[in-house]
């Protein structure tokens, strides 16, 4: 796929409607992409260090070409980066550069940079432009598209934010090449997400082509523009997630808890291996609720063990709190509406479905049987499945 010919795919909402272009070499085409859509602006570029390192000059360069001279802020890496600090200091520079209303908050990064820069597009002046440029495979696929914003609190992830959509997002390919490893497999497991919620044709090809995507080329296009086509059909049906838009939390609710859980510590989980890990006790958890066979969950183990992710609580370094810790933790994720517990759960592979009233007891349980501390208290302990006469989620 050359710099002439990105694949574009278009977020249907209205007079709010934005392009996402995905190709290689979009750094060097974002001036003229932006002056485009947004002529006459001046814009602020929000990056962390490690993007800055990579990828900053070249992006500089690409705005430059369209006379866009940019205040550029630049932030510490990590998750924890998300807080009322950095969000107050995003905001300052913004203002210190006397940017104005009409003017672009550019988010130059991977998620945390994303949710970071839009919150504070959203705010500042009321509102300004935002261009999403994701530098993460991660962001790329999911955070990137949609308009969800915010920073994380001590009490759960992503509680403060607010929906803003960008003007355009820029998937440029070739930024991935510099991704370590393990980002890159973050960011691959909201790829498999959209085909575990309802594209089981989409799963099946990344179960034959996964180590494709890894290695770049024309299946790493393909698999980030069916990732963006699948989130875009979903956002222009449910832009402030009052229905469906919640089957993209697909995992999340339990990794969110367990990121809160880790207290944010990137050294033991990112984002992407927290929702790896929810996505398989999410299919688990399906099967004890005898929604799902088990075959399916152990297909999804298989395919994450794969391509390298972590798959169980156990494969997070370090203790967890015990299973009720983690219980108020998924109390506390914002997708519990008037303190029901929901989940997006499944019936198969491709059959995901927003579960709700999702008994607290059932929960427990099941974190008890999953939580690698709780196993070790009880050896030799056969755990037992629930009856078919057990209630289920409606």
């Amino acid at each position: 796929m050359s710099a002439d010919q990105p694949v574009t795919v278009e977020v249907g909402l209205g007079d709010r409607a934005y392009d996402i272009l995905i190709g290689s070499g979009l750094l060097s085409r974002a001036g003229t992409e932006i002056s485009r859509r947004l002529p006459g602006t001046r814009a602020a570029v929000i990056t962390d260090a490690n993007v800055a390192a990579a990828h900053l000059d070249a992006l500089k360069d690409g705005l430059e070409k369209s006379d866009i001279q940019p205040a550029v802020i630049t932030l510490p890496p990590g998750e924890k980066t998300k807080s009322f600090a950095h969000l107050e200091e995003v905001v300052d520079g913004v203002l210190a550069a006397r940017l104005e209303r009409g003017d672009i908050v550019i988010a130059f990064g991977g998620g945390v940079i994303g949710d970071l820069a839009g919150f504070a597009a959203g705010i500042v002046r009321r509102g300004m432009n935002f261009v999403q440029i994701p530098t993460s495979l991660l962001a790329q696929v999911d955070s990137s598209v949609g308009g969800k914003t915010g920073i994380n609190s001590a009490r759960g992830k992503n509680l403060v934010g607010v929906f803003h959509q960008p003007k355009l997002v820029l998937a440029d390919t070739e930024v991935l090449d510099t991704l370590p490893i393990r980002e890159f497999r973050a960011g691959y497991a909201e790829l498999a997400k959209y085909g575990l919620i309802d594209r089981p044709a989409f799963f099946a090809w990344l179960e034959e082509n996964w180590a494709r995507v890894f290695a770049g080329g024309p299946e790493r296009a393909q698999a980030i523009a069916e990732a963006c086509r699948a989130k875009a059909d979903v956002v222009a049906r449910d832009e402030f997630e009052t229905g469906d838009r919640a089957l993209l939390n697909l995992g999340h609710t339990f990794g969110h808890a367990l990121e809160a859980a880790t207290q944010y510590d990137g050294t033991r989980l990112v984002h992407g291996e927290g929702v790896a890990i929810g996505m398989a006790l999410a299919h688990r958890f399906s099967s004890r609720l005898n929604l799902a066979s088990p075959d399916d969950a152990a297909r999804v183990e298989a395919h994450l063990r794969a391509v390298g992710l972590p798959w169980r609580m156990a494969d997070i370094p370090g203790d967890l709190p015990d299973a009720e810790a983690l219980l108020s933790f998924i109390a506390q994720d914002k997708k519990v509406s008037r303190g029901a517990l929901t989940f997006i759960l499944t019936r198969g592979i491709g059959q995901a479905f927003i579960a709700k009233d999702v008994p607290a007891s059932e929960v427990l349980s099941f974190l008890k049987e999953s939580h690698p501390g709780e196993q070790e208290s009880r050896p030799g302990q056969q755990k037992s499945r629930p009856s078919q006469q057990k209630s289920r989620p409606r």
